[in-house]
């Protein structure tokens, strides 16, 4: 239970809480809580069995990283943010989409909940990336998507998670 907050910080994306939080043990706690309003991100599959993936720059990981299309909330619903980050990152839009649950990116610290989707039965639209992102758009079969996400090639958790998610569901007949 929370006794009390303080927000420390407000950005343009993130907020900073300390809370004083009484823990199930009856323990009272200081949490730093950092406030995110979540994102969604898509495996999108093509006819051909091959993944869209990002080549995309990231400052904070220290250079380039491989994940799949994905964007923040933004005031919008789950869904509309797949359909539009998918379209703006991929230049594709789909016509199947199946939800692959959700991932706490790190329930320690952040409240930031990512949705996960596959997309398939893909079409191109007119794609417009924003400014401040960096990347290229490379596609790779699931499996070998797959074997990179085990092996530590892919390391970007929410792309790891909905990759290994998209494999279970089509090969348990999800497909």
């Amino acid at each position: 239970m929370t006794e009390s907050t303080r927000r420390i910080y407000a950005g343009r994306v993130v907020t900073l809480d300390v809370a004083e939080v009484r823990l199930p043990n009856g323990h009272l706690a200081t949490l730093e809580i950092v406030g995110h309003p979540g994102g969604a991100a898509v495996v999108a599959l093509n006819a051909a069995g091959q993944v869209c993936l990002l080549r995309q720059y990231r400052h904070v990981a220290g250079g380039w990283l491989w994940e799949v299309p994905a964007g923040k909330l933004d005031g919008k619903t789950p869904d509309a943010t797949a359909r539009a980050e998918l379209a703006e990152e991929a230049g594709l839009q789909a016509r199947d989409w199946r939800s692959l649950g959700h991932v706490l990116s790190s329930p320690g610290v952040f409240r930031e909940v990512v949705h996960l989707y596959l997309a398939r039965e893909l079409t191109a639209v007119l794609s417009a990336p924003e400014r401040e992102e960096v990347f290229e758009v490379v596609w790779v079969p699931l499996a070998e998507a797959v074997a990179r996400a085990l092996d530590g090639d892919i390391v970007d958790a929410k792309s790891v998670v909905a990759l290994l998610r998209a494999a279970h569901q089509l090969n348990a007949g999800g497909g």
